[in-house]
């Protein structure tokens, strides 16, 4: 294992020209049955997708959350963040996250795994944290997606700490929402897909 490899700092981060995120043409939210039956259309032919999950914060000691409240999943092209509210949307999204065929990568995953299986009944298949990759590279620290976008490709990821702490259980989400979900699937997505080809900013 190579110990020399660190994750970059957040001042040297903050250097760096910015990532190119989704714009909102890019993103689809799935939030009717009619969105969900177009989005299982499109999303049965994925084999990858980056992935990740954003639940309404808990502000009282010991409640418990009720999350996910949003699951998110993106191909290099376009990402789908479901709301849940519609039965529909829940059966759409939890067949994808249930699929054996199609690899679901994302970061620091272990809490949204528990998540789901409480809200789902069943913890979901084919998924990849890839900070686990990392680590095999010999990083000794989580990364998370803000040094892996740093270290994949030369680049600043931006995350709003005001959407992080969001009312994500909200029936109307806000389009910063919809973009702070949505890139974090993408982020995730562009990441391991670069670790498979083994491309890497010099």
């Amino acid at each position: 294992m190579n110990d020399r490899l660190q994750a970059p700092e957040k001042e040297a981060i903050a250097l760096l020209p910015p990532f190119p995120s989704l714009t909102m043409p890019d993103v689809w939210l799935v939030a009717t049955a009619r969105d969900a039956e177009l989005a299982d259309a499109e999303l049965r032919g994925q084999t990858v997708l980056g992935f990740d999950t954003e639940s309404k914060p808990t502000f009282v000691r010991n409640e418990t959350s009720e999350g996910p409240h949003i699951v998110q999943f993106a191909s290099l092209t376009k990402a789908y963040v479901f709301q849940l509210h519609d039965p529909a949307c829940r059966a759409v999204a939890g067949a994808v996250l249930a699929s054996r065929s199609v690899t679901k990568a994302g970061f620091g995953l272990a809490s949204d795994v528990k998540q789901i299986a409480a809200k789902f009944g069943a913890a979901p298949n084919a998924v990849v944290d890839i900070d686990t990759l990392f680590r095999r590279q010999g990083y000794r620290k989580e990364l998370g997606v803000k040094a892996a976008v740093a270290v994949m490709f030369g680049e600043r990821f931006s995350k709003s700490k005001k959407a992080a702490t969001s009312n994500w259980a909200a029936r109307q989400l806000t389009p910063a929402q919809i973009l702070y979900a949505a890139n974090d699937a993408y982020a995730a997505m562009c990441v391991f897909h670069a670790l498979q080809s083994g491309a890497q900013a010099s």
